[in-house]
Parts: C-alpha cells; sequence; structure tokens
C-alpha cells in the first residue's frame, strides 16, 4: 500500500499546557485531529465546571482561524470534588470525563487523590451518570520500583475501584507493559485502554542506553522491550480495547534538559506519520483507522469522524526538529526511523 484514507483521527489524552505554551502547541494537534481529551492537570488544576469552561473558551481561542478542533474537557479529581458540580458539567456537556492522577505520581499530580475511599461516593455518582473515569495507572509507594508500578496499581487499586463501583467506565491511560495489555483486553466493554505513540516506539534503553536522553523520559516511564512488542500487538490487533491517546506532553528544552528533567514526550506534530510506519511495519495498515478514529468514539459513545485525511508513502517526511513557543523551544519526539507517511488532511 502506498495510500491509506482514514477517518480523522481523535487523540484521547493530550496535554495542552496554558497561556504561551498552549497557543504555541494547540495548532500542531488540530492540524490532523478532529477531537481530543484534554488534561486538566494545569497549575492550578482544572477542578470545577466553571474552571473547564475557562479552559475550553482558551483552548479556542489558540486555535487557528477557522479550525474544527474540538477539545474534550475533563475535571482532575480531588478527594475535595463535588459530586453535584462534576454531574451538572457532565450532563450540560461541558465535561466528558473525569481524571484520576495518584498523589505524586507525574507532572503537575500533587492534588491528586492519595486516600481512595474518599473518592468512592464520587466514582459511585460517576457510574450512574455515564461519565467516565481516565487513570493514570501507577502507584507511588516509595518501596514499588519504578518499572512495576503500573502492574501493582493494577492488582492494589485499579481492580478494587472496579469490583467495587462495577458501572464506571474506565480508561487505563498510556498503558506500558503487557500486564496492562492482558487486563484491559479482558475487562469487557466497560474498560478501554488508550496507547501513546512514543512507547509503540521507545523502550528503556532509548532513555538510558549512550547517555541519558531526555526527551525520551516519560511516565509512565518505557518499559523493557517484551512490554513495548505486546504494546505493539495491542495497538495493531484492531481490539476495540484499545486505541490512541498520545499523551503528547511539551515542556520547554530547560526544563527537559536539566539535573530534574520533566517527563513528557510532545508527539503532537508527527504522530500519525509514526504510527502509520508502525503498523506498515506491523503488516496492518488495513487496522490503523480501528486504532486511531474508531474505538475510542465507540468506547465514549461519539460518532466516529465524517471527513478524512490521507496519508501517502514517499520520500522520508521532513517534521521540525523543535517548536517555537514564547517560552521556549519545545523538542519534537524523534522517532529514531525515517518517516515515510505524509499526511494530507
Amino acid at each position: 500500500m502506498t495510500q491509506i484514507t482514514l477517518r480523522r483521527p481523535d487523540d484521547w489524552h493530550l496535554h495542552l499546557r496554558d497561556g504561551a505554551m498552549l497557543r504555541a502547541v494547540a495548532p500542531e494537534s488540530a492540524r490532523h485531529f478532529g477531537r481530543a481529551i484534554i488534561m486538566p492537570n494545569l497549575v492550578p488544576p482544572v477542578v470545577t465546571g466553571d474552571q473547564a469552561a475557562a479552559y475550553r473558551d482558551r483552548i479556542l481561542a489558540a486555535l487557528p482561524e477557522g479550525s474544527a478542533f474540538k477539545p474534550l474537557m475533563t475535571l482532575y479529581l480531588t478527594e475535595t470534588t463535588d459530586p453535584d458540580d462534576l454531574a451538572r458539567a457532565h450532563g450540560d456537556g461541558l465535561i466528558t470525563a473525569v481524571k484520576l492522577y495518584p498523589a505524586g505520581a507525574t507532572t503537575n499530580s500533587a492534588s491528586g487523590v492519595r486516600d481512595f475511599d474518599r473518592v468512592r461516593p464520587v466514582l459511585e455518582r460517576m457510574a450512574e451518570i455515564g461519565c467516565p473515569l481516565c487513570v493514570h495507572g501507577e502507584v507511588v509507594d516509595a518501596d514499588i520500583d519504578i518499572f512495576d508500578r503500573e502492574a501493582v496499581f493494577i492488582d492494589r487499586v485499579l481492580d478494587p475501584i472496579r469490583r467495587a463501583t462495577p458501572g464506571l467506565k474506565v480508561v487505563m491511560e498510556h498503558i506500558t507493559t503487557a500486564q496492562g495489555v492482558d487486563y484491559a483486553r479482558a475487562g469487557g466493554d466497560r474498560l478501554g485502554a488508550t496507547i501513546t505513540t512514543h512507547h509503540l516506539v521507545i523502550n528503556r534503553n532509548a532513555i538510558l542506553v549512550g547517555g541519558i536522553k531526555p526527551h525520551y523520559y516519560c511516565l509512565p516511564v518505557a518499559k523493557r522491550e517484551e512490554h513495548r512488542l505486546a504494546l505493539r500487538a495491542a495497538a495493531t490487533s484492531g481490539d476495540p480495547s484499545f486505541f490512541l491517546g498520545t499523551d503528547s506532553a511539551p515542556h520547554v528544552d530547560p526544563l527537559k534538559e536539566s539535573a530534574c528533567g520533566c517527563a513528557g514526550c510532545f508527539t503532537a506534530t508527527n504522530t500519525l506519520s509514526i504510527l502509520a510506519e508502525v503498523f506498515e511495519q506491523e503488516g496492518a495498515l488495513d487496522r490503523l483507522e480501528a486504532f486511531t478514529s474508531l474505538n475510542g468514539p465507540r468506547f465514549y459513545g461519539l460518532p466516529a469522524a465524517e471527513d478524512r485525511v490521507t496519508l501517502t508513502k514517499g520520500a522520508p517526511v521532513a517534521y521540525p526538529a523543535k517548536i517555537d513557543t514564547a517560552d521556549g523551544a519545545v523538542t519534537v519526539f524523534d522517532p529514531m526511523m525515517p518517516l515515510h507517511w505524509h499526511v494530507t488532511p
């Protein structure tokens, strides 16, 4: 195949930040994607319906003129989240989901949940109204190795939550392990899992071999090669449990290239070309549309896009190495391979 046409993809996990960063990176996602689940971990976080509405308006103002990109807003779950405010925001169509961060798990997660029993009433209300819970699935216990945090979270936190609230729809975001793949695959129609672009490409060697490479450092951290291969098999399988959530997470270079660098890979610019390359390598180009454009809307109960994008194979695409913002440059994820698939919106 040298050309493939897809329904316009959606990104079911996206960081747009705010201010100058938002204005610089929002057009990068809007170029190829129709919708995106927007992460609420600003400083301060988006915890009320009014705050979600204000953030949505700032995103819309940052889009190029004429853009049809639709931000799907979320609330940041805290131990003091008001179930009534959440239900109103969901009922009004203002929010699409709620995000659970274990406190301290990743960037700007200090306001997250420490005592999961304290959010059970909110989760029960979400199950009643059909509002999905998006989960950053890692424990933060100091005695748990960082490469084991996802698997332990499934056993200690996620499975008990789902057993206690069986009507709750849950998205395991940015899974990174074979255990995550297996659990999502067996979870039924109320459990889905997003897979990032970068976790299909890198394993932990990319971060550590030949020197520390901060632009491959993300959370959850990339794991062993066996887990990357499990993710590729899941993403390219066509299984409706799995769909694209890039977790594209921009940081200016000084915050990445420092003694305590921030976690995140910025993939919004070149994701579709990378995915086409990966799916071609796996002999699965015919299943790319399911992963990027069909499985996510099906899980969230939304219609798939009617408009299309076309990818054409040719000479390697020349993507920019960096995106300039008023706060500094952001490095675009380097997949360490030529990208031959050009995207035509």
